[in-house]
């Protein structure tokens, strides 16, 4: 990988997600060197790839280049590179593009989603973790609305129009939401010689309640907010099979459809080497010492999405969330230069700043510690803290006008198929449902 030879350690990052970029950034001036490998040039603000799947954004105004953030940092270097395998005995990493030698070595590849073993679902389903995928779903929900107004059959113009949306969670809530608003504001400006009443969002969730990581009062007023909107929610309902045209539940309930979205789960990014049965928990994710300690392994780190860290109060691992890979990722900086300075390093404790959710123009939810609030304010505090959170000048001041134009004009000018979308198969050799699948939401 033409890394120079250092007398200093060389910690290699593997992932320029929240974690991986917090943990270089915290790295910057001290006497290591850095290598940070990712599969793409970019860091993605994922909170935000609902909005351009729906055409709020453009992905350039959620993506900034990785080696503009850390091209000030001394002894930092970046690679475009896909981990392969991890080799503990020899303390090596084999990407697409070579191996390379670690001291410390920090597994920050966050998650993918999780089509709990139902290759059905994920050979006909749209899930939404990358900005490909985003501009996948954005381009086929375009299309549908397109190839609508072609056919003369009423019963296929209505699944065309039919949009299923798989998981009551932030990133199902958010979707429905702004699909709604689509529906409201654009749809009849774009295709009035199309009937857009007939446009059907429906958001089904496994449990009880959505936004079941939030309080009470929280879910329900998001719930009351989709409704107003005109979104069908559907709970205590599992989703089994999608065929590409029909939905299938657990109950009678059958949704003629041609989109499916899988917002329902994530799992940990598999990696080969760091993937025995004793490393892992439920949902593929690594486990943790309380200093993000891989189990077993003393020069690898784990933090973000990926990794567990099990304790009494948190059995299940941190929220899979920026905010636990960012705490985790500056925390771990601090703890590798206490432990070059032969200092004890200190146990990481999660500080949780809340958590909350967007369903429209005007309307969040919004819990805090010792606060809870829905609304206009909420709304406004939901944009601050992500405009806040977002990487670069630049990237902030467009997506604050795009917003702020969007909210005047009650448009979303970015809907545009700039490459049609069609599924491939090519990665199914032999499709096949798994038996007993129990996808949740």
């Amino acid at each position: 990988m033409n890394i120079p030879k250092s007398s200093f350690p060389r910690i290699v990052i593997v992932g320029g997600g929240f974690g991986g970029v917090a943990l270089a950034k915290e790295l910057s001036g001290k006497e290591v060197q850095v290598v940070l490998l990712d599969k793409n040039n970019y860091h993605t603000f994922q909170p935000l790839l609902y909005q351009v799947s729906t055409g709020g954004l453009e992905p350039d105004s959620i993506a900034y280049p990785i080696r503009k953030i850390l091209q000030d940092y001394p002894n930092f270097y970046f690679r475009m590179a896909e981990l392969q395998q991890v080799l503990r005995d020899s303390k090596q990493v084999v990407t697409n593009i070579g191996k390379l030698s670690y001291d410390y070595l920090v597994i920050a590849m966050g998650s993918e989603t999780n089509f709990f073993g139902n290759v059905e679902i994920e050979m006909n389903g749209m899930a939404m973790k990358s900005i490909p995928q985003s501009l996948n779903l954005r381009s086929m929900i375009l299309e549908n609305f397109e190839q609508a107004l072609l056919t003369d059959n009423l019963h296929e113009r209505d699944a065309l129009m039919n949009f299923v949306i798989v998981g009551g969670g932030p990133t199902g809530v958010e979707l429905a939401g702004a699909l709604a608003e689509i529906k409201k504001g654009i749809l009849p400006k774009d295709y009035p010689d199309l009937d857009t009443r007939r446009v059907q969002i429906n958001l089904v969730q496994s449990g009880d309640r959505i936004l079941k990581a939030m309080s009470e009062k929280a879910s329900k007023k998001a719930e009351d907010f989709l409704e107003s909107l005109g979104v069908q929610i559907w709970k205590n309902t599992r989703v089994t099979g999608y065929d590409g045209k029909k939905v299938t539940t657990k109950t009678d309930l059958v949704f003629e459809a041609a989109t499916l979205v899988w917002a329902a789960g994530v799992k940990g990014v598999s990696v080969k080497g760091l993937d025995a049965g004793d490393l892992l928990v439920p949902g593929n994710r690594i486990k943790v010492n309380d200093f993000n300690q891989v189990i077993g392994d003393p020069y690898i780190y784990a933090i973000g999405d990926i990794a567990c860290m099990q304790r009494e109060g948190t059995p299940q691992g941190h929220p899979m969330m920026a905010q636990p890979a960012i705490q985790q990722g500056r925390h771990l900086g601090k703890n590798l230069v206490r432990l070059f300075e032969d200092r004890e390093m200190l146990p990481f404790e999660y500080k949780d700043k809340g958590s909350m959710a967007t369903v429209g123009r005007n309307k969040a939810v919004v819990d805090l510690k010792k606060y809870k609030f829905q609304g206009v304010f909420a709304w406004f505090v939901w944009m601050f803290v992500h405009l806040f959170f977002l990487i670069g000048f630049r990237n902030r001041m467009v997506v604050f006008i795009n917003w702020v134009y969007n909210y005047i004009r009650f448009d979303r000018e970015a809907r545009l198929i700039i490459r049609p979308y069609q599924r491939d198969y090519s990665k199914f050799n032999e499709p096949r449902i798994p038996k007993g699948t129990e996808p949740n939401g």
